[in-house]
């Protein structure tokens, strides 16, 4: 794979339009780890190279077993492996990203609306918006993972 252009450097206003999303996220209502799982799953739907190695190295750092991590994909048969909490979370970012798909039907919301607040799934939703497009620029642009960097 080569990569295209480095659309970070092609137009870096709107790349820190996308970083203070993402900066805004970082502190706001969720978890961080919550955040990141949500990041990596939504990469692994999306299949970009680039965010799944990021996100997954950034799940390890932080301390997530990599028992855990290596069931993300099928976090479904996980048990109890994932809180309540997070398969909530995990379930509304499939549904959201495959809107086209799903159309985010209302079950699937009220699931969701009964685990978080308000805020919490606006944040929520926004991280999987925002993930959902820098899996685009990671694809479309083909960003070098740092595993094939090494």
């Amino acid at each position: 794979m080569t990569a295209r252009i480095d659309y970070a450097k092609a137009s870096p206003e709107g790349y820190k339009a996308f970083g203070g999303v993402y900066g805004t996220l970082q502190h706001g209502s969720l978890p961080k780890e919550l955040v990141d799982l949500v990041y990596l799953r939504v990469s692994q739907i999306n299949g970009c190279a680039f965010c799944i190695d990021m996100h997954s190295r950034d799940l390890l750092k932080s301390g997530l077993a990599v028992d855990k991590l290596v069931l993300v994909p099928v976090w479904h048969e996980a048990g109890e492996v994932f809180s309540a909490r997070e398969r909530v979370a995990l379930a509304w970012a499939e549904t959201v990203t495959r809107v086209a798909e799903t159309g985010v039907p209302d079950a699937d919301y009220e699931a969701a609306a009964a685990e978080f607040s308000d805020k919490e799934l606006a944040d929520l939703t926004y991280a999987i918006g925002l993930m959902n497009a820098f899996n685009r620029f990671g694809v479309a642009f083909r960003a070098t993972p740092a595993a094939a960097k090494a």
